[in-house]
């Protein structure tokens, strides 16, 4: 690059020694300013470096101008993000299994690029979780893109949609495209899903995301309008477990009173808690999709819970038990 065009990027080096130099714990003096606009093979007075950062809060980047002594030291002041906001994102792109390893590192890296490179350091955090599996699939960012954006359009998609086979190979489920007409995007149980309306079959569908690839956005325009507008997309997730469908009804369960916090976290606080005929228990009744996942969470509280009703529902469980222990003998 020309010397002379690094002169006219002065103020894009200004800025950028300023957020990656300094924050609230490290400041530049002037000379020290001038010095690090030499390494960029840009020179500069101090009269010009005043107006230039008088310009730079004009363009959104606060300068703070501090006395020590008989010098004055200048640093970044308020940001876009603060360092702690910061820290909860790194952690967040960090624990996402639907995030692979490759681009967590990549959006961390820029998020690192927002802040100076001592609150950089800060930003290099592990955070252990036991057990976390990263998905392998790295065009999720295009897929939930294309989710949107068909959203924003009211159109219908099409795709593919994966499955393991025995081989760890990953392959389409059925032959030919699934096509659906996608409504929202949810999280459950660590995972990205799709909420879609299946007019073929005339259902709510929901489709983990990193499993689905190969999105092409149709001309047709979405179905189901009047279907989403009877679901509360707030507790969709809460009645299907692990996002396995099932019959949706309403199940009375009892349950020994220090699992309550247990049902408040999965269902929210809204549920009806009130007192059993058992000392120490209580009941509640809540809506849920009677799957074998929600069997499975069931069985996995032992005996400090029983389902009470409905009848179909209690017998089911003791039949899925039954068979079970015939499986072991």
């Amino acid at each position: 690059m020309p010397k002379g065009t690094k002169q006219k990027l002065k103020l894009y080096y200004l800025a950028k020694i300023m957020v990656e130099k300094t924050d609230d714990n490290h400041s530049l003096t002037m000379p020290e300013i001038i010095k690090e606009l030499e390494k960029y093979e840009v020179t500069a007075e101090r009269k010009s470096l005043y107006e230039d950062i008088k310009t730079l809060e004009e363009l959104g980047i606060e300068v703070l101008m501090e006395q020590d002594g008989r010098n004055y030291q200048y640093h970044v002041g308020s940001k876009k993000f603060e360092i702690a906001e910061l820290k909860l994102l790194v952690d967040s792109i960090q624990v996402s299994k639907f995030i692979t390893e490759k681009k967590s590192r990549e959006l961390i890296k820029k998020l690192m690029d927002l802040v100076s490179v001592y609150e950089a350091l800060q930003l290099q955090r592990q955070v252990v979780v036991q057990g976390r599996i990263k998905t392998m699939n790295e065009s999720i960012y295009y897929v939930v893109d294309d989710i949107h954006r068909a959203i924003s359009e009211n159109k219908k998609i099409s795709f593919e949609y994966l499955q393991w086979n025995i081989n760890k190979e990953m392959v389409p489920r059925k032959e030919g495209r699934y096509e659906v007409s996608p409504w929202a995007l949810t999280f459950d149980d660590e995972n990205y899903y799709m909420i879609a309306f299946d007019s073929r079959d005339n259902k709510i569908k929901h489709y983990r995301v990193d499993k689905m690839r190969k999105i092409k956005i149709l001309d047709e325009k979405r179905d189901g309008s009047k279907e989403f507008e009877k679901v509360d997309m707030a507790s969709y997730s809460k009645m299907n477990f692990g996002m396995f469908g099932g019959e949706t009804t309403e199940v009375d369960i009892e349950f020994n009173n220090r699992l309550v916090g247990v049902f408040l976290d999965r269902f929210g606080k809204d549920i009806p808690v009130r007192s059993s005929k058992r000392e120490g228990w209580s009941q509640t009744r809540v809506e849920v999709a009677v799957s074998d996942q929600f069997l499975g969470w069931i069985f996995a509280l032992g005996t400090d819970v029983k389902i009470i009703g409905p009848s179909e529902v209690s017998e089911r469980f003791r039949d899925e038990i039954a068979r079970l222990l015939e499986s072991y003998e």
